[in-house]
């Protein structure tokens, strides 16, 4: 087992916070959270994403171990996408925090007007 600095662990920390606190990877998540998807129905229920960016943030996903691919041999290929279970332990996580962003989106609005108005 490799031992990490507190430094090299917060810097490490800080890569893994930054893969799922990007723009995209929170709203993939949530919504594989839901169980197994076909990249056309996630580019569906994502709406903004385009495809390219929707499978740049499934190979980061997949490549950190959250998301895993499976291709299956017919014509036209079919793809499906879904959690780990390292990717399960986020499904609180992500669903608190969508949830809270849910909840509060009047108010985030309101404060937003109210500051640029300044």
């Amino acid at each position: 087992m490799e031992y990490l600095t507190e430094t090299e662990a917060n810097c490490r920390a800080r890569e893994v916070l930054d893969r799922v606190g990007d723009k995209w990877s929170m709203v993939v998540l949530y919504n594989l959270s839901t169980g197994t998807h076909r990249f056309t129905e996630l580019r569906r229920a994502i709406p903004g994403i385009s495809q390219r960016m929707l499978t740049v943030t499934l190979r980061g996903l997949e490549r950190d171990g959250l998301v895993s691919r499976t291709v299956h041999p017919v014509i036209p290929p079919h793809v499906d996408y879904d959690l780990t279970p390292l990717g399960c332990t986020l499904r609180e996580i992500v669903g608190a925090l969508v949830g809270w962003a849910h909840q509060h989106l009047d108010e985030i609005d309101q404060a937003r007007t109210a500051y640029d108005r300044v």
